[in-house]
């Protein structure tokens, strides 16, 4: 005969935690984001020194359509420079940002579990990265080239320099934010959130929501670049499940014994 038992929690809590009442959380709260806030506009500011370098960078996937970019307002190329150092800074201080989301909630969790944070903040800076590489050398030039090859020979494209950063930016910036999936899906299966039986029977949905968001992405309205962008997508939420399993393993918690 087996019997169901719960198992408490062990006692790894660190004694040595300051407790923390709802205004130190705030204050905790309001710190972090300070920090993270001076660590962007830092990053924006190295990058705005740089801007015209990484315009440049930019304009790769489209130089060979289109040698060089117009702009119709005296104000376009400083709001598109403003955009360009937004979207590097960003990047920039990816490490900095997530290393205070993590320092925020590291003290509700165990010792075992605030072990994992430097795995969370390179994990997600790389997974960041990733997104952005995949923007940029893939699905940003499968896009431009299908979009500028309609009325190739009977139009001429004339695009100006604000139009194409916020296109290029906006796309490249999304879909690093979509690549940290399995970091965040990580996270919730560690503290207990999420677990990969409950990600399998939400598998549909997911698709559901993965398409919808595929389609606000992805700059075209045709389904092929919506495809290009979701079967990645789709490949990360399987490979989360897959992670979610390492992290339940790994948690200092069996929930459940025969």
């Amino acid at each position: 005969m087996t019997l169901l038992q719960v198992i408490p929690p062990p006692p790894d809590i660190d004694s040595n935690e300051p407790k923390l009442t709802i205004a130190g959380h705030l204050e905790e709260l309001r710190r972090r984001l300070g920090i993270s806030l001076a660590a962007l506009l830092i990053a924006v500011a190295i990058s705005f020194a740089h801007v015209e370098r990484i315009i440049r960078w930019l304009q790769r996937p489209i130089q060979p359509m289109l040698p060089r970019f117009a702009f119709f307002s005296p104000t376009e190329p400083l709001i598109a420079y403003i955009k360009v150092a937004l979207l590097a800074g960003t990047v920039l201080a990816m490490p900095v940002i997530l290393w205070q989301i993590w320092g925020f909630v590291r003290s509700g969790l165990t010792k075992r579990e605030r072990a994992y944070g430097v795995t969370f903040i390179g994990w997600g800076s790389v997974q960041f990265v990733a997104g952005v590489a995949f923007a940029y050398f893939f699905l940003l030039p499968t896009s431009l080239r299908f979009l500028l090859g309609i009325g190739a020979g009977v139009l001429e494209p004339i695009i100006s320099l604000d139009r194409y950063v916020a296109f290029s930016t906006t796309l490249i910036f999304w879909c690093g934010l979509v690549f940290e999936l399995p970091v965040i899906l990580f996270v919730l299966a560690m503290v207990g959130i999420v677990t990969p039986e409950w990600l399998r029977q939400q598998r549909a949905y997911a698709i559901l929501v993965l398409a919808i968001v595929a389609a606000v992405i992805t700059p075209t309205t045709d389904p092929v670049n919506m495809i290009l962008l979701m079967i990645p997508m789709v490949f990360l939420y399987e490979l989360s499940i897959w992670i979610t399993h390492v992290a339940i393993r790994r948690r200092p918690l069996d929930f459940v014994r025969r």
